[in-house]
């Protein structure tokens, strides 16, 4: 039981409404091509992959794609604490004995952590006792949750940056792709191929430049080792593919352990190697922490699967050994795997400072991973040596809030991660690019922070160093606060930082400029007004003081008189309860009313105060307080033409369930997650639309809570989320009274949608799509109280409207539009009998475009409708279509029909009877806010209240604005 001293219990979940993560890669190293067969699947007997070790080397992404995904009958039983072997069987065999249940087993795990007690066991159950086995588990005292066991595969896409074309974008930018000789679990198959296919998204030709040859010598590591801080004392634990014990470049590997099914501690692919040398290497190519106690964690096999129980405990054993410092290369856009996020909370509330990459899914934003973008760990971005944000770096915001909140500020610093120099598999040097290199970089960094402040103790824990790391940082000109977070890291002035930090609580942000410009991009973009929705910014509270801690009473607002502070009105909510290290508080902007006619800029600011429990030898509880400023510009109210409604609420993401991309040509991920925000894969659109004049606010409640008379149009973009009947009787009445709607929808299909299933061949497990590229049946009840409807083909191509080259990737055509509305039609090609294998040709008079003016009234609005999303999406941007929009919009506002439209109509009748159905069978109910399953019939769940916000009683203070 002295083991159990050790443990930081896990609390409930207070910290955020939603738990995130499933476990993927998001790391790079360089390969050649593995020999291929004719077929082109790789020879399971040759040697897959070859490194390439030579300081001759050009500069190399691989650009790591993961699938993850449930394994079969088998789940993580976690525990509500601590138990031996012996003592957690006996609590699973009294949950599954008592339920009638005979078919079932605990799965054996032999490694490092199985000696020690342990908080969860994976148990196997028969598919036909399994629900009632889950009860039985689920109702028993000790047992915390039950979650599937999840598995993770790898895929690598192979780039030279040196011989890439520039700014190539699209799917005409395709890299060489390489799996492993195992096969990709997750494929959906058209025929003998596999309908989705790795393929590359961005690339830039680099000028070839001499660069400094030690990552640490430009960074000044230097300083602190000529001061005798090298790493000494700190425990530095690498996540990733092993190590070889006798690799020239390390002189302290403390211990290597396997987590695996393989029989090895050794290395095979490379990438654990380069990322222990960036940490802790002591020649050639030189670490930042030399002489730091290397602890390497053997968690990927040679064929690039891990399993969530692997990790889980490889965690506890860290815990185990007082891990200071723990890098995790690693990331992924899904937010599910419980047991994975309970554990990494665990392990900072241990004081163990995590780091983790923060993903090579840019330049789109939207794109962080986890677990990078949790608030007590360190999330990572990566530069170029010229101080620019390296274009595979993810940038923000987070999105695991949306479609009600808003998203956060990450990565939180940015540090070299592109063409950096490190250890090779056999025992040279080689250069590698990506964020899982920006990773290393940081935690050798804060490994070497650590010990030179040793002496401090307590002090040192997750939340202050990330904040020595963030007040230090660098900030890069020109570049917004969701790509670089706080700047690029700067060590030497991190340890003045650290060597007199004062145990506080801080804010990230940590002001608030509405008027700032480029760095609070998108705030700064949008002056506030009277009417317009809250602008929200979530703000996350870095507690210093403890691993728990409180916000005492309520933040107060104190408006600056001299600066108009009364103008705005503030609403915020906060997490009361601070675990681990950190918490959060949304503050809602608003102009007040006696600002609708007024402009100029408004001041003030939240102040709150954070308390934590006394440390070992203090009697009284340790107390920071913070201040929040806020500066915004506010303008009289816009006229309603130019106001533009963004429905939020109906967009639903990745990871819940399987919601397949917009366009089918897109194979290289599957998956779509980018959030579906103007301010993340539509932000091209957002900066267009407000370079016209037009003012964008985001809708995230039902279409019951708005004031419909307050906005020219509603924008309804690639929505996968059912209708309230209440919403679609309140668009009825809207509309009748001069609001205007315009819809781009995207395919559905149910024969392609069955077709792009993922078939997992290890676990044997179908992921089938929970709805097309939108959910078009939804959108037919909706666009039905004006006779419109879209239908189900499948079409795409090139096409020319006027003036415009045009694209139409992957979109559904017009079904029934009245007699009355402007129809244009189109030459394309029925991309879905493409996919289903079958010979197609160009079509003649799709119809893909609908302009309706609605006959309730004189004042009534408009409705348009087109086929196809991607034209305004980053994610699958080829050709845009702002042009078009622009023109939709000026209809929609102004009730003028620009010509484009009038000249090209086309003749269209009413020739499908039949519409697109439901998917027997899928699972949108799990993840919509509509829809509920009751006793296995689908039904509407009620109608939702609408939020209403308790703006802050103000405070006033007749003194200036600090300057920041």
């Amino acid at each position: 039981m002295e083991v159990m001293k050790l443990k930081v219990r896990l609390r409930q979940r207070h910290f955020r409404c939603i738990p995130f993560l499933l476990l993927l890669l998001t790391h790079t190293w360089p390969i050649e091509a593995a020999e291929e067969q004719p077929d082109g699947h790789h020879n399971d007997t040759d040697k897959w992959m070859k490194i390439r070790c030579n300081d001759t080397t050009p500069v190399q992404m691989v650009k790591v794609k993961f699938s993850s995904q449930v394994v079969r009958n088998e789940y993580i039983v976690a525990f509500n604490d601590y138990y031996k072997t012996n003592t957690r069987e006996k609590f699973i065999t009294a949950a599954l004995n008592g339920s009638g249940v005979e078919n079932w087993k605990i799965l054996t795990r032999n490694n490092p952590a199985s000696d020690y007690p342990s908080d969860f066991d994976v148990v196997l159950l028969e598919e036909t006792e399994k629900l009632s086995g889950l009860a039985a588990l689920n109702r028993h005292p000790s047992v915390r949750r039950v979650t599937p066991q999840r598995v993770v595969h790898r895929t690598l896409k192979y780039v030279n940056l040196t011989e890439s074309k520039t700014d190539c974008l699209g799917a005409g930018c395709l890299y060489h792709t390489w799996q492993s000789s195992r096969p990709l679990r997750r494929s959906s198959l058209a025929i003998n191929n596999q309908f989705w296919q790795s393929t590359g998204r961005h690339t830039s030709r680099r000028l070839l430049r001499a660069i400094p040859r030690q990552i640490t010598t430009i960074l000044q590591a230097d300083a602190l080792w000529s001061m005798g801080i090298t790493g000494t004392g700190v425990k530095v634990a690498v996540f990733d593919t092993g190590l070889a014990k006798t690799h020239p470049h390390f002189k302290k590997i403390k211990e290597r352990t396997n987590w695996t099914t393989e029989k090895t501690l050794d290395d095979g692919l490379g990438h654990g190697t380069f990322v222990a040398g960036v940490i802790a290497s002591s020649q050639e190519c030189l670490g930042f922490a030399p002489d730091a106690e290397l602890h390497v964690f053997r968690v990927f096999t040679n064929n690039q699967v891990s399993y969530t129980s692997w990790f889980l405990d490889a965690f506890n054993y860290a815990i185990l050994k007082k891990i200071g410092v723990l890098n995790l290369s690693i990331g992924g856009p899904d937010f599910m795997d419980h047991p994975f996020v309970d554990k990494v909370w665990e392990l900072t509330a241990n004081k163990v400072i995590m780091v983790s990459a923060i993903g090579n899914d840019g330049p789109l934003y939207g794109t962080l991973n986890n677990p990078a973008d949790q608030m007590d760990v360190i999330g990572v971005g990566g530069i170029n040596f010229e101080d620019q944000i390296a274009k595979f770096s993810s940038r923000g915001m987070t999105t695991w809030e949306l479609p009600q909140g808003y998203g956060r500020v990450k990565p939180d610093i940015v540090t070299y991660g592109s063409a950096v120099r490190g250890s090779s598999i056999k025992g040279s040097c080689r250069t590698l690019s990506g964020t899982s290199v920006a990773s290393p970089v940081v935690a050798g960094a804060v490994t070497l922070l650590a010990s030179g402040v040793l002496h401090r103790g307590n002090a040192i824990n997750p939340a202050s160093m990330k904040q020595a790391l963030m007040a230090s940082a660098r900030r890069l000109p020109g570049v917004n606060m969701f790509e670089q977070g706080h700047g690029k890291l700067d060590l030497l002035k991190a340890y003045q930082i650290l060597n007199s930090y004062k145990p506080q609580a801080s804010l990230s942000p940590s002001y608030v400029d509405l008027t700032e410009c480029q760095y609070m991009w998108p705030y700064c973009t949008q002056s506030l007004y009277y009417g317009a929705m809250p602008t929200i910014v979530n703000v996350t509270i870095l507690n210093g003081l403890g691993v728990s801690g409180r916000v005492v009473g309520k933040p107060q607002w104190h408006p600056y008189t001299p600066q108009f502070g009364q103008y705005l009105d503030i609403a915020i909510t906060f997490s009361e309860l601070l675990w681990p290290w950190s918490g959060w508080m949304a503050v809602s902007i608003a102009a007040a009313r006696t600002a609708a006619n007024w402009e100029g800029i408004a001041q003030g600011h939240i102040a709150l105060t954070i308390e934590s429990p006394p440390e070992d030898g203090e009697t009284e509880p340790r107390r920071s307080s913070v201040k929040l400023a806020i500066k915004a510009k506010i303008i009289p109210t816009p006229p309603r033409h130019k106001r533009i409604l963004w429905d939020q609420y109906h967009n639903l993401r990745y990871p819940p369930g399987y919601f397949p991309r917009d366009n089918l040509r897109m194979k290289n991920d599957p998956l779509d997650w980018n959030g579906d925000h103007i301010h993340t894969n539509f932000k091209d659109m957002y900066q267009h639309l407000r370079n016209s004049g037009y003012y964008l606010e985001v809708l995230g409640s039902p279409f019951t809570c708005f004031d419909a008379s307050q906005y020219g149009t509603v924008l309804l973009v690639d929505a996968e989320e059912e209708y309230f009947p209440e919403e679609v009787a309140k668009l009825k009445r809207d509309v009748d009274n001069g609001l205007s709607l315009i819809v781009f929808a995207d395919w559905y299909n149910v024969t392609v949608m069955k077709k792009v299933k993922f078939y997992d061949e290890n676990t044997r497990q179908w992921w089938m799509p929970d709805t097309g590229g939108a959910n078009v049946p939804a959108l037919n009840d909706l666009l039905s109280s004006w006779g419109i409807a879209l239908g189900d083909r499948v079409f795409e191509g090139d096409f020319t409207l006027g003036d415009h080259d045009m694209y139409f990737g992957s979109g559904t055509t017009i079904a029934r539009f009245p007699e009355n509305g402007i129809v244009i039609s189109q030459k394309l090609k029925d991309q879905g009998q493409e996919v289903l294998g079958q010979e197609t040709e160009a079509t003649e008079n799709v119809p893909i475009l609908g302009l309706l003016q609605s006959k309730a009234g004189e004042k009534s609005g408009r409705v348009v409708v087109y086929g196809d999303s991607n034209c305004l999406d980053n994610s699958h941007l080829q050709k845009d279509c702002f042009w078009m929009l622009d023109a939709l919009l000026e209809y929609t506002s102004t009730g003028h029909l620009p010509s484009i439209f009038k000249d090209h109509q086309s003749q269209f009748t009413n020739k499908i009877n039949e519409l697109p159905q439901r998917m027997e069978g899928n699972h949108l109910y799990r993840y919509s806010k509509v829809l509920e399953n009751h006793m296995g019939t689908l039904q509407t769940r009620a109608l939702p209240p609408c939020p209403h916000l308790v703006w802050a009683q103000p405070i006033p203070l007749n003194k200036s604005a600090p300057t920041y």
